[in-house]
């Protein structure tokens, strides 16, 4: 990462420089006595002492202070808000489920809340020393309780409920709280042990399976062995947790304290990063994150085999992973690094993932591991009869900005959404859908050149650093390799790269944007800083590696000013979505940086205008209001929603029977109504063969024309087509519009 000069640096800034430089002349005075007998501690060795985890804190909490405050976007001071903001993130993955902590544990913490920052400025860290002996005894008490509670008879007839969200929930007060919540806690998951247990036998029975029916009473005695078990190995897990793991969450809740896209990640999660950016790993390939105590679902990589398979999506809570059939192991507080190993696993073989969907809704997803399936991650298009008006229309999807930057494959986005517009061309349709769905992002460089294809020459995305300095990414190829009517699909799942495509489109009048409320809203450029080599001392090899720190440094704009920060991309004509009640999307994390604005670049709108949104609006609701498809998925909006503000959860077996069979019908539902991709199909097992490449075209057609967003998407294109195309809009862009929301 490119160092600043002492004359670029704001008067600001260059107090802080010179106060860390003041700040590193402190720290070799007092070397000597802080090191053990040298400036630079050749003396200690790595024997995970307490010394040397206090020296190795002392460093890297030196190098964070001073390349976050330096180079961070935000240029946030390190001062008792930030440390606040740091404890409460530190306090989450300490203890987010609130499951081990009392009130008077959480008081002792507090007291280091607001100073953090003078912890880091002194280098010498405390909390988490602190933390992790408090956590330790804590574990132990309650390791004895469960392993009581898991023994001691239960009534499933009683009408009781346990909260599920821990947002909702206070720590315990004392002992006794915490005795009654683990007791509903063990009583949840007996039961839904049991229920598992009973529906299994009933499948069995379906399939004419002899073996003796076992009674409720056996089920249960069943049940318990398999959770007693589970427990076993989870308070094994946590009572092997060192102190410098917990030295390194507290690194990491002070990185996101700027913003939650800067990380600290040590040795073994550098690793996992550098792993999953070489998309060749084999298992699932989903991008996976740890938080507050849950793995969380992050983006699943195009080509995958959870991409192939298609139930497993970006937001989904991972509670338990069993090796095929075999007992699932719970990964609920489990080290996002041992998660990821019992993920990972031969190609070929299963993995049974029970997740917890968006919309709170459980299910078990069957995945079987492969590597990556490049082919399936390149862009690809299709030509869709629509059946009403009896028109061809090309259909590009692009799964994400792919660029090859290691000399392998030398494919591209760009270069193959060319392709296939070449491709398209010479099928003579009459309108493009391009569907930007759940694509993540990628190569800028490629959001830029396809934005270009389709515009003649000019701008189409700025960036401004954490400098101040500004540029604009422009399209300077004047061709333009389709011409004619466009519509861009987006959901809240389209982040990064693809907002600035779509974006760019937008505020050029060049498409039509259809989707949800909004898109993910992820604005901003992270670059990687391997610590080893940012420590300024030398013979500081004792300690290293010391990880490395994936900082914010760029924010992205519009060509019309608006940051695709927070906010996303605002769709032209919004639909409903089976989501939009999820609190999904940048402007719901903690931290995450604001939307604002800056002065517009000058832009040659496209010269063929594009009716008012407002008119495309009104016809879009007018065919939604009269179509039955539309009409259900409303229905399971609704369901959706509801079901996700229920977090309380019936511990009466009748009631949770009734439950379970609601969220299959929702989940069932969900299902049918997924937009289509270029992969292998739904719900791929080890006994269904992937398909002919024709078989996948058919397979795709289909789903298309079932997508209710695919077939709006081309009665817009109609309406561009009519010949009735309303009033026509102006050419300011997306400032002043105002989208319509389509019930």
């Amino acid at each position: 990462m490119k160092r600043f000069s002492l004359r670029q640096q704001a008067p600001a800034s260059r107090r802080r420089l010179w106060s860390g430089l003041a700040c590193l002349l402190c720290l070799l005075l007092a070397g000597f006595f802080i090191f053990g007998g040298s400036a630079f501690g050749t003396a200690e060795t790595a024997d995970g002492s307490a010394e040397y985890q206090a020296n190795r804190a002392k460093l890297i909490s030196y190098t964070l202070r001073e390349e976050l405050t330096r180079r961070h976007f935000s240029h946030k001071p390190l001062d008792n808000t930030l440390s606040m903001t740091a404890f409460d993130l530190y306090l989450k993955q300490l203890d987010g489920q609130k499951r081990f902590l009392l009130q008077a544990d959480i008081a002792r913490l507090r007291q280091y809340a607001i100073h953090i920052d003078e912890e880091l400025n002194r280098g010498v860290i405390e909390l988490p020393a602190v933390a992790a002996g408090i956590l330790a005894e804590r574990v132990l008490k309650v390791r004895d309780l469960v392993q009581s509670q898991i023994a001691a008879p239960v009534d499933f007839r009683l009408p009781e409920e346990i909260e599920t969200d821990p947002e909702k929930l206070d720590f315990c007060a004392d002992e006794a709280a915490l005795r009654e919540r683990w007791r509903k806690i063990i009583k949840f998951q007996l039961l839904s042990r049991l229920l598992n247990l009973q529906e299994e036998q009933q499948e069995e029975a379906k399939d004419g399976k002899t073996a003796p029916k076992k009674s409720e009473a056996e089920l249960l005695a069943e049940a318990r062995s398999k959770i007693a078990k589970n427990y076993e190995q989870f308070f094994a897990r946590m009572l092997e947790e060192t102190r410098q793991d917990h030295f390194d969450r507290y690194f990491d809740a002070v990185s996101r304290a700027f913003d939650p896209h800067t990380n600290y990640l040590p040795p073994t999660q550098r690793e996992d990063f550098d792993i999953s950016m070489r998309g060749s790993l084999e298992g699932i390939g989903a991008t996976l994150r740890e938080e507050d105590g849950y793995i969380k679902v992050i983006q699943i990589i195009p080509g995958s085999a959870a991409w192939r398979q298609g139930r497993l999506k970006a937001e989904d809570t991972i509670l338990k992973v069993a090796e095929g059939a075999g007992e699932p192991t719970d990964v609920t507080d489990m080290r996002l690094r041992d998660a990821v190993s019992l993920i990972r696993g031969k190609k070929g073989t299963e993995v049974r993932l029970t997740v917890k969907k968006a919309d709170g809704t459980i299910a078990i997803i069957p995945i079987i591991r492969d590597v990556v399936q490049i082919e399936e991650t390149f862009v690809k298009s299709i030509v869709v009869n629509d059946d009403k008006s009896g028109r061809n229309f090309g259909y590009i999807r692009i799964p994400s900005f792919y660029r090859d930057f290691q000399g392998g494959s030398g494919r591209n986005a760009t270069d193959d959404t060319r392709r296939e517009l070449e491709k398209l061309a010479g099928q003579q349709i009459s309108g493009l859908i391009v569907d930007l769905r759940d694509n993540g992002g990628g190569a800028l460089t490629d959001a830029v050149a396809i934005a270009g294809l389709f515009i003649s020459k000019g701008p189409i995305v700025q960036v401004v650093a954490s400098d101040g300095k500004s540029q604009v990414l422009e399209d300077e190829d004047p061709a333009v390799n389709y011409a004619g009517p466009l519509v861009v699909l987006v959901n809240q799942f389209s982040a990064s790269a693809s907002e600035i495509l779509a974006a760019a489109l937008q505020d050029y009048r060049r498409a039509i944007v259809i989707g949800g409320a909004h898109t993910h809203g992820k604005g901003t450029v992270q670059a990687m800083l391997d610590l080893d080599r940012a420590v300024p001392f030398r013979n500081m090899d004792q300690y290293k590696p010391l990880g490395a720190l994936k900082m914010t440094i760029q924010k992205f704009y519009r060509v019309s000013g608006g940051s695709t920060q927070s906010k996303g991309v605002i769709p032209d004509i919004v639909l409903p979505d089976r989501l939009q009640h999820l609190k999904t999307g940048e402007q719901y994390i903690d931290n995450a940086l604001p939307w604002d604005t800056i002065a517009a670049t000058p832009i040659s709108p496209w010269p063929n205008p594009l009716p008012e949104t407002s008119w495309l609006a009104n016809r879009s609701r007018e065919r939604i209001s009269k179509d039955a498809g539309w009409a259900e998925l409303t229905k399971d909006v609704a369901r959706a929603k509801e079901r996700s503000d229920k977090t309380q959860r019936s511990l009466n077996i009748d009631k949770a029977r009734r439950e379970r069979a609601e969220e299959r019908k929702l989940d069932d539902s969900a299902e049918n109504t997924m937009h289509g991709d270029f992969g292998d199909g739904m719900g791929k097992t080890k006994d269904k063969p992937a398909l002919s490449e024709e078989e996948k075209r058919l397979e795709l057609v289909e789903k298309i024309r079932k997508d209710p967003v695919d077939r709006e998407a081309m009665a817009v294109l109609g309406d561009l087509l009519s010949g009735k195309a309303g009033p026509l809009a102006g050419t300011a862009g997306q400032a002043g519009r105002k989208p319509a929301l389509v019930q």
